[in-house]
């Protein structure tokens, strides 16, 4: 048996991503043409050798479920393994009560239950790999209480403005966590990434319920920085970062991966990425196609213009359109002499009688689910 559990919770209460987060949590959102954003974590996991994962999701769960499945196409082992979905009491988005504490607490059982002695809990709307087993063994080395992961930025004054960041001594040992205001661009942005004893993890829940109701994870640990018996620190993270925390880290998400280099400091040939597979003919690509520095997916059919786009499994784009700078998701319909640009197209959409939607790269449009224009 391995040393530690995982968790990934799979919402979090400041990030909101207007419009598609209607129909399913981040975690479920398509990424990259071909992944859901769920497989980063878990792959981390499984890769790290952690086969036992508990998923906390509190609402518009169907399509996570979906995904998710019995977690066998994560290559996690069918005897002892396991992918456990645990569901919160509090749906709604809005509620104040609405923490990560809450729904551990509601499925404080589940973790008892468990009997490793150390817990990795990761986030469900950041994108990176890494890997937990050599994490866990830095942890134990340095006899820590808690390890945080985190990933130094000179944009922060700019961007992840909804996260959080970590203040650490020259020690790397951790001061405080701070929301980051945009006041430096220099941060290291915490990734929510935690990893200490099951047993700490269990009293941290306990306490952070009886100090308020309003608690998260990160407030009661943030609390433990200035106690003296405690020992806290930082890992530094390297290699292709981002977080989706709205409409635009999403698109800059996405469109950032189209870049071969950043891509390689993403995949690696020995750290597969495990998602569920869709069993699809090659795409097609037309005559009158025209494919520029784009990513396409499988089951396409490609007969005009795409240009510093994704594109998704089962997409048709008839002759003469253009497809500029947009994320196209499955199955989606572009109509004869249509132009989109800057737009995100959400699956199953057709737009044919509409000919032109051009939004702006720092507020990119977006066309609904099962949408006809």
């Amino acid at each position: 048996m391995y040393k530690a559990f995982g968790i990934i919770n799979a919402s979090r209460k400041n990030a909101y991503v207007e419009g598609l987060q209607e129909f399913r949590p981040i975690g479920a959102f398509s990424f990259l043409g071909r992944y859901r954003v769920i497989d980063f974590p878990i792959s981390n996991m499984s890769n790290s050798n952690i086969d036992r994962i508990q998923i906390y999701i509190n609402s518009t769960p169907r399509s996570l479920v979906e995904h998710l499945g019995t977690g066998r196409h994560y290559n996690i082992n069918s005897k002892k393994g396991k992918l456990q979905m645990l569901f919160a009491n509090t749906v709604n988005r809005n509620d104040i009560y609405n923490t990560d504490i809450s729904y551990y607490y509601d499925n404080l059982e589940s973790i008892k239950t468990m009997e490793h002695e150390y817990v990795v809990i990761a986030p469900c709307y950041m994108i990176y790999t890494a890997d937990f087993s050599e994490l866990l063994q830095n942890h134990i080395d340095s006899k820590a209480d808690i390890t945080l992961l985190y990933h130094s930025v000179d944009n922060a004054k700019d961007e992840y403005l909804k996260c959080d960041t970590l203040n650490l001594n020259p020690q790397k040992g951790v001061k405080s966590i701070e929301p980051n205001r945009g006041t430096s661009k220099n941060k290291h942005i915490f990734m929510d990434t935690y990893i200490m004893k099951r047993n700490l993890f269990m009293e941290l829940i306990e306490k952070a319920r009886a100090t308020s109701s309003m608690y998260t994870l990160s407030d009661i640990v943030n609390g433990m920085c200035v106690e003296d018996n405690f020992n806290i620190r930082g890992i530094a993270h390297k290699g292709f970062f981002a977080a989706i925390t709205d409409f635009t880290s999403f698109v800059h998400a996405n469109k950032a991966l189209i870049d071969y280099k950043a891509a390689q400091e993403l995949f690696h040939e020995d750290w597969p990425i495990y998602t569920r597979t869709n069993d699809s003919s090659p795409t097609q690509y037309f005559d009158t196609a025209q494919v520029k520095n784009s990513v396409v997916s499988n089951g396409c059919k490609i007969k005009g213009t795409v240009e510093n786009s994704i594109v998704g499994r089962g997409v048709t784009i008839e002759e003469g359109a253009v497809v500029k700078d947009s994320l196209v998701f499955s199955q989606s319909y572009i109509g004869k002499d249509v132009h989109i640009e800057n737009v995100i197209v959400d699956k199953l959409a057709n737009i044919s009688k509409v000919k032109e939607i051009i939004a702006t790269p720092e507020q990119p449009g977006y066309v609904k689910r099962h949408d006809s224009i």
